[in-house]
């Protein structure tokens, strides 16, 4: 008998995929969470901040402030080289205070003295005019051992005249891109909202945060050149009054400014297709909206993003283990279009930046993870499935079964199928005669020749049982005409054995010959036997009944017996002979049993002995056998029949008899 190994029990292996898979899903996370230290990594979180920062953008400002830029246009009008005399900027300052303005940032460094006249017209102008702030920066000097940072402070002369002084330094992340806030305590930007905020009479309640909250791309705010502001007429009149005012470089092409490094800077907006340059002062101009206006992005704490992670492990394996592949995917696709939609409404709702990337990709890993472990115990099912009905059916049956393993119910399932047993009759007379080696070597060379038929008819081949077969149709696969299949395989069988007996024929051994019994009714198919090991085969009264139909070819002298069952699934016009009723043991109902038969005649004449038998004409059947033996001389299934019409005819009147006789006493 051919056996299947199981190696564990399906609770066993369902434990196991569980386990695999939270392996799986666990490495992948730690895997993410290494990506996260990687440049790569910060970048894709930074492109999605450049992403949501012009979804979220325009945005108009409520902030009173105007930008003085000294772009192209101021160069072609005053006709001046940078950096423009002191002087200058004195009666720019002049004409601000003039008209009210609340406060002017000049966004540019006055570090080195020029001339003492210019030095001096600026300072003048910065003690007689509002609140003044003043740009520093710090320079990196490298050395043999160290870079030391190095502060570059306006003139003291400024400072002592009333100017406040700012950093206004920024810190560009990897790709330039300027998105966080200034680390300096004093920043230009913040003391200048504080100076604001004092002229104002208002205390200074600046919003802290720790991501550029950008309005809009360059141009945002209301930007003038800087020459306007110098000659009359060209703004209207009071136009400063109560504004903020901010002057400093946004040039893209003078060549002044780009001999002395323009102060231009890498935006978000460049990731959207947008300008990706972006002025300094105008830089400036957005954190001093951030800090009174509050539009400046404060980072979400990390440790809501790791409690996500950790609750999107288990509800994506729960998901991955109990629902169909493609619903499992859908779910991670929505959990992640859903931590984006989040993502974008906290940025745009409430100033508040989480990043969507490490919990978006944690769903995509442990999903991948639990995919693919599931993915291999499938293939390793289907090897199994493979090598284990591989003995029993064709490969097309098998690829199909593996391509439709709902079609494989293990465990059982009851189901009407055609039964075959054969047996190879004069069998242990020729094995005396071998080698135990000669022996198995006739075996193979029979089950090598009766194998394949089944298959090619779409049969199971359940087990060799000594040098018995059986075999079904209509199992694992269903199969509407599994009967008619049955009986074309058994008299392909029956032909397969000539060359089989010609071949120990010319050996010198004696002969032998298979005999077939067929019968059609429902089962249970399944996997049988323990967790250890088990069989695919069937189990039932139908089993039991081809069995002894194999057996009782040897009293109807028949190599193939069927029952009425399988019969009667046949198409019509079947050449089958019908021989007799029998009874099987613990039954009481009568089976006919018929044998293949291409003689119409002898078919017809069978069927009239058997009608008129049952009709207790005897001297009808015994006229019908006769015909039969006339045409089929020393038939044993006729003869038997003689005997039994004989017997009952010589019955007294009255006596119990039965057409039908026991199949256990043939």
């Amino acid at each position: 008998m051919f056996w299947t190994r199981a190696t564990v029990s399906e609770p066993a292996d369902r434990r196991r995929q569980r386990g695999l898979a939270l392996a799986a899903a666990l490495l992948a996370l730690l895997l993410v969470g290494a990506a996260t230290f990687s440049r790569p990594w910060h970048a894709l979180e930074f492109k999605t901040f450049d992403v949501l920062t012009a979804l979220t953008a325009p945005q108009r400002t409520g902030l009173n402030v105007v930008i003085l830029a000294i772009d192209e246009p101021t160069f072609q009008e005053l006709q001046q080289p940078w950096p423009f005399p002191r002087s200058m900027h004195a009666a720019l300052l002049q004409r601000l205070h003039d008209e009210g303005a609340a406060a002017v940032g000049l966004d540019i460094v006055f570090a080195d003295p020029s001339s003492e006249a210019e030095d001096a017209a600026l300072a003048r102008a910065i003690a007689q005019v509002g609140p003044v702030v003043l740009a520093s920066t710090r320079e990196k000097i490298d050395s043999a051992n160290a870079a030391l940072w190095m502060e570059v402070q306006p003139l003291q002369r400024f400072l002592d005249a009333g100017a406040d002084a700012g950093d206004a330094g920024v810190e560009p992340d990897d790709d330039f891109v300027v998105r966080r806030a200034p680390v300096a305590r004093e920043s230009f930007a913040l003391r200048l909202a504080q100076r604001a905020a004092e002229a104002r009479g208002q205390a200074p309640a600046l919003r802290h945060f720790d991501w550029i909250g950008y309005r809009g791309p360059r141009g945002t705010f209301d930007t003038r050149s800087y020459y306007q502001a110098l000659e009359p007429g060209l703004l209207p009149e009071g136009f400063f009054k109560g504004k903020i005012v901010l002057v400093g470089r946004s040039v893209r092409t003078a060549a002044e400014l780009t001999r002395s490094q323009a102060d231009l800077f890498n935006s978000p907006f460049g990731t959207a297709g947008g300008e990706r340059l972006f002025p300094g002062v105008e830089l400036q101009a957005t954190l001093l909206d951030n800090y009174l206006n509050g539009g400046g992005l404060r980072s979400v704490p990390e440790g809501w993003t790791l409690a996500l992670t950790a609750l999107l492990l288990p509800l994506l394996l729960w998901a991955s283990r109990r629902w169909h592949p493609a619903a499992a995917a859908s779910l991670t696709a929505a959990l992640v279009l859903a931590m984006g939609a989040v993502s974008w409404w906290l940025f745009a709702a409430h100033r508040l930046w989480w990043p969507p990337l490490l919990p978006a990709v944690a769903a995509v890993a442990v999903y991948g993870a639990a995919a693919l472990v599931g993915y291999a115990i499938v293939r390793q099912r289907a090897r199994q499935t493979r090598a284990m009905f591989a003995q029993y059916v064709p490969p097309a049956v098998v690829s199909r079964l593996i391509a439709q393993p709902d079609l494989m119910r293990l465990g059982g399932e009851a189901r009407e199928v055609t039964l075959m047993f054969t047996d190879l009759a004069n069998f242990t007379t020729l094995s005396e005669q071998l080698s135990a080696e000669q022996t198995v070597e006739v075996l193979t060379g029979y089950f090598n020749a009766m194998t394949p038929i089944v298959h090619a008819t779409g049969g199971t081949v359940d087990k060799f049982i000594g040098d018995a077969v059986m075999a079904f149709w209509g199992a694992p696969l269903d199969d509407a005409q599994h009967a008619a299949h049955a009986v074309s395989a058994a008299i392909a069988m029956q032909q397969a054995m000539q060359p089989l007996v010609a071949d120990l024929h010319a050996r010198g051994l004696p002969p032998i010959h298979m005999r077939i019994g067929l019968h059609t009714g429902r089962v249970v198919v399944g996997n049988v036997g323990s967790e250890q090991r088990f069989s695919y085969t069937a189990i039932g009264d139908a089993v039991n009944l081809a069995a002894r139909l194999e057996g009782a070819n040897k009293a109807f002298g028949t190599s193939i017996l069927l029952s009425a069952a399988t019969a009667a699934q046949l198409p019509a016009g079947a050449a089958l002979r019908a021989l007799d009723d029998v009874i099987v043991k613990g039954k009481t109902e009568p089976v006919r049993v018929f044998t293949p038969c291409d003689d119409t005649v002898l078919c017809q004449a069978s069927l009239a002995a058997l009608e008129a038998f049952h009709a207790r004409d005897w001297d009808g059947a015994l006229q019908a056998l006769e015909q039969v033996l006339q045409r089929a001389p020393g038939d044993v299934a006729a003869l038997r029949l003689s005997a039994r019409v004989a017997q009952a005819r010589a019955l007294p009147p009255g006596a119990d008899w039965s057409p039908a006789v026991a199949l256990d006493k043939l």
